[in-house]
């Protein structure tokens, strides 16, 4: 099943992943909550390959909310590819999106989800504004 990315979503980031022996339940399929791990992997990467440290700094992103949407059953051994992508900016958060495909079978969306991204000023633990460089990369 493809099902295409609305045009107002930005594409932002793009990485491999293996699934783990680990990542299976019971019923010999990738687990529900692993699928979650994948899309943090995702986001963690582009956070990291932008330089963000969320160590130490006085805001920085926070996961609101997050869905899954489950298209096809993964199933262990194999390669995943994931791909992130943002919905426009609001003053103090954005919405990110991941597609997970396995490499061995591009265009096939095995699992579509995504998160609202808060921005958090620690010393006040609130919503803080977006910081104009991460509205910049977010938004078309």
């Amino acid at each position: 099943m493809r099902l295409p990315i609305p045009e107002e979503k930005k594409f932002l980031f793009e990485m491999r992943l293996s699934m783990r022996w680990g990542d299976m339940d019971a019923l010999g399929h990738i687990n529900n909550v692993s699928y979650f791990r994948f899309m943090e992997s995702i986001r963690m990467d582009w956070l990291h390959s932008l330089g963000l440290d969320e160590k130490g700094s006085g805001a920085s992103p926070v996961i609101l909310n997050t869905f899954c949407n489950f298209h096809q059953q993964l199933v262990y051994p194999g390669e995943l590819c994931l791909r992130l992508f943002a919905g426009q900016a609001a003053r103090t958060t954005f919405e990110s999106w991941t597609t997970i495909e396995r490499v061995d079978q591009p265009g096939k969306i095995y699992a579509s989800g995504g998160a609202t991204v808060v921005w958090v000023d620690w010393a006040t633990n609130r919503a803080a504004d977006l910081p104009l460089w991460v509205r910049e990369i977010v938004s078309q």
